[in-house]
């Protein structure tokens, strides 16, 4: 499938959505959208995988034939299906029985069938119950097939969810889809749903072109960016990791092969299972990932809880967009947690040392951590002045990257990205200032960089260069003599120089201008007096 056809099934399936969802929450039409295209990814799966397991006896059928080929095979070996499931489930980790695959779905959908309803609850809970438990268990737990958002009785629901599956159906039916063009249709939706959410988008949503700097900086070697990327990450972990996109991003660039582990961890139950279907939904197998729901602060994940530090989990890459001023409780106990102890914690009014702390913790010595925040971590004072001079004293803090407005959903306040290493070479801090008009694309809604410009910050960091109002390397004896500031403009200014202006060229010019007004002046006069109308006044200021 070309790009140009991907972007057009993405519209054609946000068109269906924007029309079939009424009065209907955009996040909750959101969550059954989405399901219902990540039940048609797993049905192709699990179609694919079925065939090759069965060989020549999967059934071939007829195009005028509604039915599915596996709905035929269960029919004609009914003594053979409980081990066929048993194999299936060994080798996909799931499964789903013919009445419940996508294509029966859809085809009850076109009938306006009665129990598509029953049917479709019944196909959710069996994928739960059947398959791998720690990836499927839960998946569709946020789904509500009997809220009355869909209708007032079940006859209702029914017809709207006939309505909603029939029209994807027929949407899909337009492209030739594979399994990526699927991931990339679910990914643009969720971008869609994010671009109507508002404010609530930054819980489940950060934008590609911001994903793609973090993992351009992430996938580069650690200590000498410049010899380029890395060949190998063992593990990557965003600990707010919303709907998966930022971690996706880091896998892209790394290619299908090139991340041995990828962990996340996400509180909102809702955006938790997006984040799981949209793994799989990419290709990414369910023993390549570890998507974990809890609550990232408060440490529940057992897993990150270990006190041995040499079974203790540490990761190559982390990456996160966290809730930005998130207002927490930080107690007594935190304050012994092993995260915050050597740094002191964050202040109740804003959680976002606390998360870069978490984050920071479980880096290898060698590793990268990019993570967004708002700028205020750059300056201001008490708790967050604390953490912030000691990361710098012990030099952890290697790049501040300032970006433009208005590139978020949730936000239009000017975000920074801070880049981290527990071990550095450099012995200065590169301070990126990619604010200015030059470097983003002004939209009405939303601000945007270009490929260019993230291509640049890259690069910039990448082999540290420095540019007059966009880059410089400040020394840490600089920053200490500024307080440990790190605000963006002290060291770089995006301001225009003013002009210098030629005091004696400006005057010649206006003596110029002046004899010439005197010279018109002089000659529309003499016109005037033969025709026997008074002169003009004017004063002339030419020297004697």
């Amino acid at each position: 499938m070309t790009d140009q056809d991907q972007k057009q099934l993405g519209n054609t399936l946000w068109g269906i959505a924007d029309t079939l969802r009424g009065a209907m929450n955009a996040d909750d039409f959101r969550d059954y959208m989405l399901s219902f295209l990540f039940l048609r990814y797993l049905s192709d799966n699990y179609e694919t995988a079925a065939q090759k397991e069965l060989g020549p006896d999967y059934p071939k059928l007829d195009a005028s034939d509604r039915r599915t080929p596996l709905a035929v095979w269960y029919a004609q070996n009914p003594d053979d299906t409980a081990e066929f499931e048993k194999q299936m489930r060994r080798k996909t980790h799931y499964v789903i029985q013919p009445s419940h695959l996508w294509g029966s779905i859809a085809e009850m959908a076109r009938t306006q069938n009665g129990e598509l309803l029953h049917t479709l609850q019944k196909g959710f809970d069996y994928i739960e119950n059947e398959s791998f438990a720690s990836t499927f268990g839960g998946l569709f737990s946020e789904i509500n097939l009997n809220s009355e958002k869909l209708g007032k009785g079940y006859e209702a629901r029914n017809a709207k969810l006939c309505t909603i599956i029939k029209a994807i159906a027929d949407g899909l039916a337009q492209f030739s889809t594979d399994k990526d063009t699927l991931g990339d249709a679910y990914e643009y939706l969720i971008g869609q749903f994010a671009a109507g959410s508002g404010k609530k988008a930054g819980e489940f949503y950060t934008p590609q072109q911001i994903s793609s700097i973090l993992s351009g900086i992430v996938t580069l070697d650690s200590q000498e960016p410049a010899t380029g990327k890395k060949k190998q990450l063992e593990s990557v972990f965003d600990f707010a990791c919303g709907s998966g996109s930022l971690l996706l991003n880091v896998r892209h660039r790394m290619g299908p092969h090139g991340i041995g582990k990828i962990f996340g961890q996400e509180k909102n139950i809702t955006t938790y299972n997006l984040a799981r279907m949209n793994m799989l939904l990419h290709g990414v197998k369910d023993s390549e990932f570890e998507i974990y729901h809890g609550d990232t602060l408060t440490n529940d994940w057992d897993m990150l809880r270990e006190m041995n530090p040499a079974r203790m989990p540490k990761f190559d890459a982390v990456v996160a967009n966290p809730p930005f001023s998130y207002r927490w409780e930080p107690t007594e106990a935190l304050g012994e947690d092993m995260r915050f102890k050597n740094y002191g914690l964050a202040p109740k009014s804003a959680a976002d040392f606390a998360f870069l702390l978490h984050g920071f913790h479980y880096l290898k010595p060698e590793g990268v951590m990019a993570i967004i925040l708002p700028h205020g971590v750059l300056f201001r004072g008490g708790a967050e002045e604390r953490i912030r001079t000691k990361l710098l004293k012990d030099g952890h803090i290697d790049t501040v990257i300032g970006l433009p407005a208005n590139l978020f959903f949730s936000t239009g306040i000017p975000v920074c990205i801070l880049v981290l290493k527990k071990c550095k070479k450099p012995d200065d801090v590169l301070f990126i200032n990619a604010a200015g008009p030059e470097n983003f694309e002004k939209g009405k809604r939303q601000n945007r960089l270009l490929p260019e410009h993230i291509d640049k910050i890259i690069a910039t960091y990448q082999f540290r260069k420095e540019e007059e109002r966009y880059s410089m390397r400040v020394s840490m004896e600089r920053i200490e003599k500024d307080g440990y500031n790190l605000n963006i403009s002290r060291y770089v200014s995006t301001a225009m120089p003013d002009e210098e202006i030629d005091l004696h060229a400006v005057n010649t010019e206006l003596v110029d201008l002046e004899e010439k007004i005197v010279k018109a002046a002089e000659r529309h006069n003499g016109f005037l007096n033969e025709l026997g109308l008074s002169p003009l006044p004017f004063t002339s200021q030419k020297k004697n």
